[in-house]
C-alpha cells in the first residue's frame, strides 16, 4: 500500500511518495533491543554504525565544524527539532514511533525498524519469536517486515540534507555492499 509521507531532512522538509516503510496495518515500533534477542550478531554490528548513533549527532556541539560549514548553529540542541528527527530516530510521526528522548529512548537513532518496518506484528508469538522458530519469510512480510530498498534509503540520504551539496547522489549499490550491519546466517530455514 503506498502513501505520501512527509520526510523532513534536518532543515528541509520534502514530500515524497514511498511504499509504507512501517509495514502493514497498525504495526507499532518496539525498538532494536527486541531484535537483539535473536539477532545479536547483527545488533552488535549495527550498534557500532553511524545510523545507530544518529540521534547523538543532534546534540549541542556534535560535529561542530560540519554544522558551521552547513550554516547551522554548532551549539544548538536539535534533539527535538521536527525537521531533523525523521532521519535521526526510528518511527518519528508514526504509531508507536519516537516521541521524545524521555518518552521513547529505545527509538533514538536509526534502528532496525527504520529499514525493516515497525515490528509489533511480525514479532508476534505466531510469527518471529522463540516460540515459533520455524516461521516463514512470507508470513513476516505479510505482517509488515520489509527488505530495505533504494527508496527506503533515499528518504534520508538525498541532496536535501544541509550536509551534502545539491549535486549529491546516493550510491545505493555501493552503500549496500558496505553494509549497515553484518549479516549473520540464521539457525533455521525461513523460506
Amino acid at each position: 500500500m503506498s502513501m505520501k509521507i512527509t520526510v523532513a531532512l534536518c532543515a528541509v522538509a520534502v514530500v515524497i511518495g514511498v511504499q509504507n516503510p512501517a509495514g502493514a496495518g497498525d504495526n507499532s515500533f518496539v525498538g532494536s533491543n527486541k531484535c537483539k534477542l535473536c539477532h545479536s550478531g547483527q545488533h552488535k554490528s549495527w550498534k557500532a554504525t553511524k545510523m545507530a548513533n544518529a540521534f547523538d549527532l543532534l546534540k549541542p556541539g556534535s560535529r561542530a565544524e560540519a554544522r558551521k560549514k552547513a550554516k547551522l548553529d554548532p551549539d544548538k540542541d536539535y534533539t527535538s527539532d521536527t525537521t531533523c528527527l525523521p532521519c535521526h530516530v526510528t518511527g518519528y510521526g508514526k504509531p508507536g514511533g519516537f516521541k521524545s528522548i524521555e518518552q521513547t529512548p529505545e527509538l533514538a537513532g536509526v534502528g532496525c525498524e527504520s529499514c525493516h518496518g515497525a515490528a509489533s506484528a511480525y514479532l508476534a508469538e505466531d510469527k518471529m519469536s522463540n516460540k515459533n522458530k520455524e516461521y516463514k519469510a512470507a508470513d513476516l512480510a505479510a505482517a509488515g517486515l520489509t527488505k530495505p530498498t533504494k527508496q527506503t534509503c533515499l528518504q534520508c540520504h538525498n541532496n536535501k540534507s544541509p550536509f551534502v551539496g545539491k549535486d549529491y547522489v546516493f550510491d545505493f549499490e555501493k552503500r549496500k555492499a558496505q553494509g549497515t550491519h553484518e549479516h549473520k546466517p540464521l539457525k533455521y530455514n525461513h523460506e
